[in-house]
């Protein structure tokens, strides 16, 4: 099983960009389809984007299609979420998670972290 520690985030102004990580410990990344989700102040957690375990497919939320794009580099055992033309709506805790690829839940949790966009 894999571990899944984030980081990336920040206060940043609308319109601005970041770029998130998540490196996963272990030797079976390239087994797990990697996804990104978010959870805002008073809110539920919600999807954002994801990634097959080869990274040949990906897929993403409504609300970030041309501004967010996630990539995997397995050699490195780390998942990306690069966010451009951020918007103050963006703003809560993201977190990466992971899941088999025969699992249709995402069992694996990072601990989050926080993207913050003024307006």
């Amino acid at each position: 099983q894999v571990q899944l520690v984030e980081s990336g985030g920040g206060l940043v102004q609308a319109g601005g960009s970041l770029r998130l990580s998540c490196v996963a410990s272990g030797r079976t990344f390239s087994n797990y389809d990697m996804g990104w989700f978010r959870q805002a102040p008073g809110k539920e957690r919600e999807f954002v984007a994801a990634i097959s375990a080869s990274g040949g497919s990906t897929s993403y939320a409504d609300s970030v299609p041309g501004r967010f794009t996630i990539s995997r580099d397995n050699a490195k055992n780390t998942v990306y979420l690069q966010m451009n033309s951020l918007k103050p709506e963006d703003t809560g805790v993201y977190y990466c998670a992971a899941r088999t690829r025969s699992d249709l839940i995402y069992r694996i949790w990072g601990q989050g972290t926080q993207v913050t966009v003024s307006s």
